[in-house]
């Protein structure tokens, strides 16, 4: 096995790496992106001025529904035929948190639903859900003490 100098193996690494189309990828980002936050607009304009909802209640209905769609689209296995193609697009939005959680789930739901689908369901959110859950109850302790 040959020895590399990090010299050489870092020309050998770019010349082994595809170059990345950065212009086209934050094109496809942008506009993959910007299609979902349109969803999202249109789904609060629908609550809000077909079905006569308060705005309260569209802004906490909004979320909900797009977390929803982006698990339904995962498990459906749409979402990662649209992530290939936008990459970071789909990543940025609520519908990115929802296919972080539902995608561990899918790969493991072989495993069984106990041991596979429920246990490997926050495997990759799981760290983040603790950590923001922990953090708003001490913010929300510590504005509860100062006011």
């Amino acid at each position: 096995m040959k020895k590399y100098t990090k010299e050489e193996y870092k020309k050998y690494v770019e010349q082994k790496s595809p170059n990345s189309p950065l212009l086209k990828n934050m094109l496809f980002a942008f506009l993959i992106g910007g299609a979902i936050c349109v969803i999202g607009q249109g789904i609060g304009d629908f609550y809000e001025r077909v079905l006569n909802m308060e705005t309260e209640t569209v802004r906490a209905l909004v979320p909900i529904t797009l977390i929803f769609l982006g698990a339904l689209a995962t498990g459906l296995n749409i979402y990662d035929d649209v992530a290939k193609f936008a990459g970071a697009g789909t990543l940025v939005p609520i519908t990115g948190f929802a296919n972080s959680i539902v995608a561990p789930a899918m790969e493991f739901k072989k495993e069984g639903y106990v041991l596979g689908l429920a246990a490997k369901m926050f495997v990759i959110a799981g760290p983040v859900l603790v950590y923001g859950i922990v953090t708003s109850i001490i913010g929300g302790l510590i504005y509860y003490l100062i006011i």
